[in-house]
């Protein structure tokens, strides 16, 4: 068998993982040829040839194709990856990074596209948010007044808030914070707000 290329093989699992998570479902052989650039025929060929080195499981007939990341999930279950800290107070700039992938249950979280966050600050406290928490997070860009949102602002900077509405005399975006103790009536205005996602669940260690 002619040598493959580590390199592609590692850009193929990578993509069937994102395709899983992104659609909870497997692409197909045209899928991964078009979303890692190579021809279809290649495409089979190292999908076999990853068969044969045990670091994917792939079934021809049945198209079938099961990765170490997929084999770690049931039906019952959405992949929801772990993506680091959401700062919950003055935005700060995040870079997304995962750290490593957890299942949840559908009966309990719904089925959706997540992500979890790990909340940092004390802004969010009265939402029952608190630092070190974990955040589940539904990925969308809508948001209803009332709804916790991970923003992310014209700088880029993202931060955990309440979404506010839409200010009357500037006609941006509020934010606003949920610790009326320490930041009483204190808010964030955003000229241009893009969501993130909207939080729905809270993990945390009693």
């Amino acid at each position: 068998m002619r040598s493959k290329s580590q390199k592609l093989m590692n850009e193929i699992s990578a993509y069937v993982d994102q395709y899983y998570n992104e659609r909870h479902t497997v692409p197909s052989v045209n899928e991964i040829a078009k979303g890692v650039g190579i021809a279809k025929t290649t495409s089979y060929r190292y999908l076999v040839a990853m068969n044969d080195l045990g670091m994917l499981s792939y079934d021809g007939p049945s198209r079938t194709i099961v990765t170490k990341m997929i084999s770690k999930f049931s039906d019952s279950t959405v992949p929801a990856p772990v993506v680091g800290a959401i700062p919950c107070g003055t935005p700060e700039e995040e870079e997304e990074n995962i750290q490593e992938y957890v299942s949840l249950p559908v009966s309990l979280f719904g089925k959706g596209e997540f992500y979890i966050l790990k909340a940092s600050g004390d802004s969010m406290v009265d939402a029952g948010i608190e630092d070190g928490d974990l955040v589940v997070i539904r990925k969308q860009q809508e948001a209803s007044i009332g709804d916790l949102v991970v923003a992310l602002d014209e700088s880029n900077a993202n931060t955990l808030k309440k979404y506010g509405g839409i200010d009357a005399a500037s006609h941006a975006a509020i934010l606003l914070y949920q610790n009326q103790a320490k930041y009483p009536d204190k808010r964030i205005l955003v000229k241009e707000l893009i969501v993130q996602g909207v939080a729905r669940h809270v993990i945390k260690a009693l």
